[in-house]
């Protein structure tokens, strides 16, 4: 595999399906089945899922209440998602162990860097509930900082588009994809990939992110298998570093054991 440990990114608006709320029982299904594949090929597999399907903290503002507030009822709404996933994961046979920001004893371990290290060491699948348990952090920012904590190789963020477009290709036509882009490039343009806490610390700590439709069954496990499949965000564009090797010190490599990508 070209990935030994990754983090997957899931929007929670991504398991409504065609519903208009709530969580698609064939869609929960569908990305359970993407997991376990990937799971079973060697690759050790985290994940973080959103809450707006169920509730956004930003919502919270719109009804009056408290952000901080809302913040928290929107992690409880990814704990939701996360016990949803679990479960689907579960009766495919995968072991799966969810582990939350926020301390929920009858239904999550609490998150422990060295308790979550262990469980994906032995093969099981760990999902990451809650956020990181503090208000006005999104689920992007989460996913950036669990990654860099296991030390992932990259960070997948599953989408229903397949990479990143100069411009929203839902209501541009014309839009095309950026098969690579840098980080620099992201921010030049101000393309819209995760928010700018969740993509600084990616960048600050060298951690390549990849764009890619999640809805398409197989694209994750041709994504590890080393596809070329959606966008790759990385510090220094493949041609540079051909052009000049000082740059490749930058690059992943995607030979390096765990943690050294």
């Amino acid at each position: 595999m070209k990935y030994n440990r990754i983090l997957l990114k899931l929007s929670g608006e991504a398991l409504m399906g065609q519903q208009q709320y709530g969580i698609d029982a064939a869609r929960l299904m569908q990305y359970a089945e993407e997991i376990k594949a990937a799971a079973e090929s060697g690759t050790q597999v985290a994940v973080v899922i959103g809450g707006g399907n169920i509730f956004r903290g930003v919502q919270a503002a719109a009804f009056g209440l408290d952000r901080v507030q809302g913040d928290y009822m929107g992690m409880l709404a990814t704990v939701i998602n996360s016990m949803a996933l679990q479960s689907a994961l579960e009766v495919l046979g995968v072991q799966t162990r969810l582990l939350s920001g926020l301390t929920i004893q009858q239904v999550c371990e609490p998150y422990l860097r060295r308790r979550a290290l262990r469980h994906l060491e032995k093969g099981r699948v760990v999902i990451f509930g809650a956020g990181i348990g503090s208000p006005y952090f999104t689920t992007d920012s989460a996913a950036s900082l669990r990654a860099i904590e296991i030390e992932a190789d990259v960070v997948l963020k599953g989408t229903r588009v397949d990479g990143i477009y100069t411009a929203d290709p839902e209501k541009d036509p014309t839009a095309t994809r950026f098969p690579e882009i840098t980080f620099d490039e992201v921010i030049e343009k101000n393309l819209n990939v995760m928010d700018m806490t969740a993509f600084t610390l990616c960048k600050e700590n060298n951690l390549p992110i990849i764009v890619f439709d999640m809805n398409s069954a197989g694209n994750l496990q041709r994504l590890i298998e080393g596809q070329d499949i959606g966008t790759r965000v990385v510090m220094v564009s493949s041609e540079a570093a051909l052009l000049d090797p000082k740059h490749s010190s930058l690059q992943p490599s995607l030979d390096a054991p765990t943690g050294q990508a």
